[in-house]
């Protein structure tokens, strides 16, 4: 087989920034390294690029071999590959981040590599470069939710606006104002009000409502008013 000469080795990882939402928190999945070095210290999901794979075809294995969830949204958003970012060889890293309702995949967490939900907040510090992956993930996720409904990726198929609300307050790290955040949510036109409420969080309670997918494509561009002043987050 003909080979490039003179090139030296680079090998080539994938690693995986998984955000999840328990309904009221947004939240980062972590697992212990199993391997030196920096042996059972937290760390991404990540694991190294095989000859017969394409970049998403090893991020998807490695999701599933680490952590057992299959089928949820994944996005490729950078490369990483400064020389020194790993101290066993040189390495490139293509990073995905990966966004699922914890409710929904709970149980398909695996116990096998530890793998632990913290808050954002909350996030210890990580192997190698693994805290500027998380960080600039949470970036992409900002642009992102800016400009399309990305975020209901997050949420059941029933959900409620202020947990709607919970949601986008933890993926920009602030606070908005109740009226004006419903009121500019239900002027998108892509909610369905349902005739349940959920009795858990209030006496009162609050209406579930659910997306509606018939009209997200001609719909989608008005979220695009949902946060106010996005620049100022990026």
């Amino acid at each position: 087989m003909q080979r490039y000469t003179g090139q030296k080795r680079i090998l080539v990882a994938t690693d995986c920034i998984i955000f999840g939402f328990d309904g009221w928190n947004l939240k980062l999945l972590l697992v212990q390294r199993n391997i030196e070095p920096e042996k059972n210290k937290w760390s991404l999901m990540g694991g190294f690029i095989q000859p017969s794979e394409s970049p998403e075809d090893a991020a998807n294995r490695v999701l599933e071999l680490r952590t057992g969830l299959k089928n949820v949204y994944m996005e490729q958003f950078q490369v990483f590959g400064k020389p020194d970012r790993d101290p066993v060889e040189r390495t490139l890293s293509i990073a995905y981040f990966a966004l699922i309702d914890i409710h929904q995949y709970e149980q398909q967490i695996s116990d096998e590599y530890h793998a632990e939900w913290f808050l954002l907040k909350d996030v210890p510090e990580l192997i190698f470069d693994h805290n500027e992956m998380v960080k600039l993930a949470q970036r992409q996720l900002r642009y992102k939710a800016a400009l399309h409904p990305i975020l209901f990726q997050l949420l059941p198929e029933k959900f409620t606006i202020p947990q709607l609300q919970a949601l986008y307050e933890g993926v920009y790290n602030t606070t908005f104002d109740d009226r004006n955040f419903s009121r500019k949510l239900l002027s998108t036109g892509l909610l369905v009000k349902l005739a349940e409420k959920d009795k858990f969080s209030s006496k009162k309670g609050a209406f579930y409502y659910k997306l509606d997918q018939s009209h997200y494509t001609e719909n989608f561009e008005r979220f695009l008013n949902l946060v106010p002043n996005p620049d100022k987050f990026f």
